[in-house]
């Protein structure tokens, strides 16, 4: 009785640790604006009705240019999904192997466009590997971001109204999810897309739950706000999991300047085993959303060479098939 009494004990301690870091990690994002904005509060289960994993492209990212990528599915179980959450079931994108177990797993986050075409392709991709990838719908209380058609008005009114502890907390019940759903919970990674990217980063320094993050162009910099109070170099001296950020040397919204203080920060007296082992990856030539091959801005040779690395990246921290 005693020894059942302790280990309760113990995991109520667990559970209110990753309560207090979520909560420490409040808010979301990118633009100075959001200072006049307050956190939400938790929604209801009503919060997720009505949305819905969208088909094609988001809205926001049309014409879509001509060199787009698609996978089949074929060999493949791929499609939505439910993630139970706290307060409902969140919608989700998932695809695995047919038949496969204890799959190594890749969280999939997705950029301010929501959990379109182009982030599903990224989850085949991985499927195809040998892996169960889910990309999870985190803006799904807020709203569809994938039907709103111009970026100020998705920024404003559903990326500025998403809370970082929120995402926090939904990326832990994914990674739940994953271990009962086909998953091996011993191999799991994360990799994300620029407002993904900079989670990716976030994620990794707030929970022991993954072994390994590919950051693709997540920004490290910017103004901290109320509801940003940590940007991501100050928080990267203390990660739990190994990251590579993989950045563009000729990306207009994040400075080479910005990448290098995000370098030295990973080196800094203190830092963690995990954040020494990181490494960042600069593309000289490459523009923000290299690896997006629905954009003006893809870059095969960077996107190809990326994704490389991040599989090797994966593979080398114990997160690939076989």
């Amino acid at each position: 009785m005693t020894d059942r009494i302790s280990q309760t004990g113990t995991v109520l301690e667990a559970r209110a640790g990753l309560e207090a870091a979520a909560a420490a990690a409040d808010a979301v994002v990118q633009h100075a604006e959001l200072r006049s904005l307050r956190p939400l509060a938790s929604l209801d289960r009503r919060g997720f009705v009505g949305v819905a994993l969208a088909s094609g492209f988001a809205a926001a990212v049309q014409p879509v240019a001509a060199q787009v990528i698609t996978t089949d599915t074929a060999g493949l179980e791929a499609g939505a999904v439910k993630i139970p959450v706290g307060d409902g079931d969140m919608p989700a994108y998932r695809a695995m192997p047919t038949d496969g177990r204890r799959l190594p797993v890749v969280l999939v986050i997705n950029e301010i466009f929501g959990v379109h075409e182009y982030i599903k392709d990224v989850c085949r991709r991985f499927a195809k590997l040998g892996y169960l990838a889910v990309a999870p719908e985190l803006f799904a209380r807020q709203g569809d971001a994938t039907q709103v058609a111009d970026i100020p008005t998705l920024m404003r009114s559903i990326v500025a109204k998403t809370p970082d502890s929120q995402v926090l907390r939904d990326l832990e019940a994914t990674v739940a999810w994953t271990r009962v759903s086909g998953g091996d919970r011993r191999r799991i990674g994360v990799t994300g897309f620029c407002w993904g990217g900079r989670v990716s980063w976030l994620f990794a320094a707030h929970t022991t739950g993954i072994r390994a993050a590919v950051a693709w162009y997540g920004r490290p910099g910017g103004e901290a706000t109320p509801l940003q109070p940590v940007l991501v170099r100050d928080v990267v001296a203390g990660l739990k999991a190994p990251v590579l950020g993989l950045y563009g040397g000729r990306d207009a919204g994040i400075p080479v300047a910005d990448v290098e203080a995000l370098r030295t920060a990973l080196q800094a007296p203190g830092a963690s085993r995990a954040a020494r082992a990181s490494q960042v990856v600069i593309y000289p030539e490459a523009q923000h959303g290299f690896h997006a091959d629905y954009r003006p801005t893809y870059d095969a040779a960077a996107a190809s060479d990326g994704f490389t690395r991040a599989r090797a990246w994966f593979a080398q921290h114990g997160v690939a098939p076989g």
